[in-house]
């Protein structure tokens, strides 16, 4: 292997793939800050991509949001069906969330157990409700549960920094 090949090789098996789904645009706003400040990562959008090759990366941070109490449905069957090879990667797990009393129990059953153990960091970042983007059904029921009639926009830059900063080293 040539000098350039090998590092090449090692340029590749440094990087780190930040893997989430949205549906209204706050985990895609959340794993852009989080590549902002990391640097060297693809974001890999679980809604439009159906196949990845884990292979290809060393760090995964993997995250979404809660929607009617539970991490969203894309989220979950990445998980499920890669769960051995991101147990073996470094890795850490964010959920957006606008619950905050609620924020602790949801990360518990957001993410299986045996993920959580073995995370870098698993954490809840926040989150946002844009009605200009949800349908009438959306904005009743955030309406109704938060009291809220008008976007709010609430993701906590300490904890995306901290988690960029533990996946950092």
């Amino acid at each position: 292997m040539s000098f350039r090949d090998y590092i090449c090789v090692k340029a590749k098996l440094m990087k780190t793939a930040i893997l989430y789904a949205s549906t209204h645009g706050t985990s895609e706003k959340a794993a852009q800050l989080l590549s902002d400040k990391i640097g060297n990562c693809d974001l890999i959008n679980l809604r439009k991509i159906k196949k990845v090759d884990l292979n290809d990366y060393s760090k995964l941070i993997i995250g979404g949001s809660i929607h009617m109490g539970k991490m969203q449905q894309r989220v979950r069957s990445f998980i499920e069906k890669y769960q051995a090879e991101i147990i073996d990667k470094k890795f850490a797990l964010f959920m957006c969330c606008m619950d905050e009393k609620q924020e602790e129990n949801q990360l518990k059953s957001a993410f299986p157990a045996d993920l959580q153990a073995k995370a870098v960091m698993v954490t809840g970042i926040g989150g946002e409700f844009l009605f200009d983007k949800m349908n009438f059904l959306e904005r009743a029921m955030v309406k109704k549960i938060s009291g809220s009639n008008e976007s709010v926009h609430r993701l906590y830059m300490d904890k995306i920094e901290a988690l960029a900063d533990a996946m950092k080293q």
